[in-house]
Parts: C-alpha cells; structure tokens; sequence
C-alpha cells in the first residue's frame, strides 16, 4: 500500500467515526509519514498516525491502532488546549512537526488552518528550533532524575530507557527532522554522519548499551520478545497508554518490524523498540498474568538487559548519570548542527520568551 492510499483510509475513518463526535474539532496526520508523497511505498512495518482534535480538556484514551480498509491507523486524541497558540506548538517538538505542512485531514471551525499557516512559517525560525531543543533537554534531564527505586523492574527500566532515547531527539530536532519513535536511532545517525560526527553515534549507542551487540544476539532476543508479546496479547485485559502496541494488529510493526532492522544489519538500532516492548509486555504480564506466566517470561527480558550492562537498579542509576554527564558534549553537537544547517532560519518573530 502507499501513503496516499493509507491517507485515504485514515481520511475515511476520521469522516466515518471521529467527525460525528461531540466536541470534534478537526483531525490531521502525524508521525513518519509527514512529508511524504502520495506514491511513496508504506511498510508492512509501519502505521499511519492520525490525531483527532476535541474540545474535551480531558481527550479521551486514545484508540490506538487498527485496520481500516487494509490500513493500519493509529489514532491519538488531543486536546485543543494544547493547540492553544501558534507559539504553544512551536515550542513543543513532538507538535511542530506535524505543522510544518498541511496535514489537515478535517478542521471545520477552520482553527487548524489558521494554526497550521502560523506554524509552517515559523517552524525553522533558529529561535523557536533552539526552543524545541531546550525543551528536550529538559525532557532527558527530568526524566533520568525521576527513576523510582521502589518502582516494579519494567516501570524502572522504561523511566530510564526513554529519556535516554531522547537523546537522539536532540539531533533530529536541530536537523528539523521528524523525532520519530521506533526509529529514531536509525536516523539519528543519518544526522550525525551528515555532519562528521561518527564517533558521536558510537557513544550514544553506549549509552543504551548495544554499541557490541551483535546481529545473532539481536535476532535471539527478538525470538524471545516474540514468544513474549504473544503471551502478553492473549492475556492483555487492563488498559494502558500503550495497551494497542501489544496487540495481533501491532505485531507486524513491534516484531517483524525489528526482524527487518536486524536483517538489514541495523541490529543495534532496533534495540531501543525491543527494550520498550518487553518493558510493555511485562507491564501488562504484571497486571493481567499469573505469577507462574509472569516469571516464565522474566528471563528472556533480563537476559536481554544483561547484554545491556543491565543487571539491577545501581545498573540503570549508573547509566542514568552517565548519560547526565555525557548532556553538556551532545548539546554542544546539536548547537553546531543547528549551525550548521541551512534550513534554518534567522527569522523576524519575536524570540520566544
């Protein structure tokens, strides 16, 4: 399927479903499909990601993914409160993007129009990017300082894996690039060898632990993981944020899409997705599975972590202050990336405040 056909699905399903619903203000694309052509090539690997915008000041649970019309959608509802101000998405770097150009699937009070114009213009002003950057900055820095010691194993190892992962959200974000998710190792690396800076993929990797894992280990822990996301999906009952990523309908995007990475010889850039769908697996093992199902899983997990440097709590705390210590060199690289690149802009808006 290409994108234009997935668009077209997820357009349907918005007029279908969403725009009948009380509070509905419209609906736009998000994610790696943003700036894509119509007749670009969609991955089995990959979804569409729609966000429904509602009045709600309390959106509802999001519906996650599903098929539509041979699609695989994913849908996120939003709040218009943070959609407030052209100058609230522009400091938000997991907003702006989907803003830069027209996504609209669907804005009847024409708000999202008049936002998308804003945005789009300002988008690569180097004051509002540089915004976007301290932002997540501040996003590592909280994050790696709020790992709960009395917190379950998983919860633990997720506080302290995605603020590590933001890492590279740094990097995508002064390169004006889609801080992607699943990905976001692979491409990160695309900026740093854009720019000359090789050997500073290499520390990142270090810092998650997988700068020598090796394809055969990858492929390994990814047979684990599979045989644990289908016992975590056949007993899923209770609802999580993430609950639609451990799904059948998810398990080409979480498993097959990690065997390509791996196939490829981007095995240490699917280590990221595999960490975070275990720990989401064993969420919902701790939730909804017996004790026994729960420590027949365990191993796989640890093992996994172990071939980290992971064995126990000191293990994250310490890699935690690493990546802390390891802030001041990668913010200096994202200033000469934002430098140095020139699609970003000395713009005439007011510098944010």
């Amino acid at each position: 399927m290409n994108v234009g056909s997935a668009r077209a699905a997820a357009a349907d399903w918005v007029l279908q479903h969403a725009g009948g619903e009380p509070g509905f203000m419209g609906a736009y694309f998000s994610g790696s499909t943003v700036g894509k052509p119509d007749d670009a090539e969609i991955a089995p690997s990959s979804d569409i990601d729609v966000v429904v915008v509602t009045d709600r000041a309390e959106p509802p649970m999001k519906p996650g993914k599903f098929r539509y019309q041979d699609a695989l959608i994913e849908v996120t509802y939003l709040s218009w409160q943070d959609l407030a101000s052209p100058e609230q998405v522009l400091s938000s770097h997991h907003l702006a993007g989907s803003f830069r150009v027209d996504t609209l699937i669907a804005d009847p009070s024409g708000q999202l129009r008049k936002l998308q114009a804003a945005v789009a213009r300002q988008f690569a002003d180097r004051a509002w990017v540089m915004r976007r950057c301290e932002g997540v900055r501040e996003r590592i820095i909280t994050g790696l300082r709020s790992i709960q010691k009395d917190a379950p194993w998983h919860q633990q190892v997720t506080s302290w894996l995605f603020p590590t992962g933001i890492t590279t959200h740094l990097l995508l974000v002064a390169d004006l690039r889609n801080p992607t998710v699943r990905l976001r190792y692979l491409a990160a690396r695309d900026v740093l060898r854009a720019y000359g800076y090789d050997e500073v993929y290499s520390e990142l990797l270090e810092l998650l632990g997988c700068q020598l894992m090796t394809q055969n280990q990858a492929l390994g822990h990814l047979e684990g993981l599979a045989r644990t996301f289908d016992a975590a999906s056949a007993v899923a009952k209770t609802p999580f944020f993430f609950s639609s990523d451990i799904t059948p309908e998810a398990r080409p995007i979480a498993i097959d899409g990690s065997r390509e990475l791996i196939a490829q010889g981007n095995h240490r850039e699917a280590v990221f997705w595999m960490v975070a769908t275990y720990a989401r697996c064993h969420a919902i093992l701790a939730a909804d599975a017996s004790p026994e199902l729960q420590q027949e899983y365990q191993p796989a997990f640890d093992s996994l972590l172990a071939d980290l440097g992971i064995t126990g709590r000191d293990d994250l705390l310490s890699r935690a202050d690493l990546a802390l210590q390891y802030l001041p060199k990668l913010w200096k690289v994202t200033e000469d990336i934002l430098a140095a690149n020139p699609d970003v802009k000395d713009g005439d808006s007011p510098a944010p405040a």
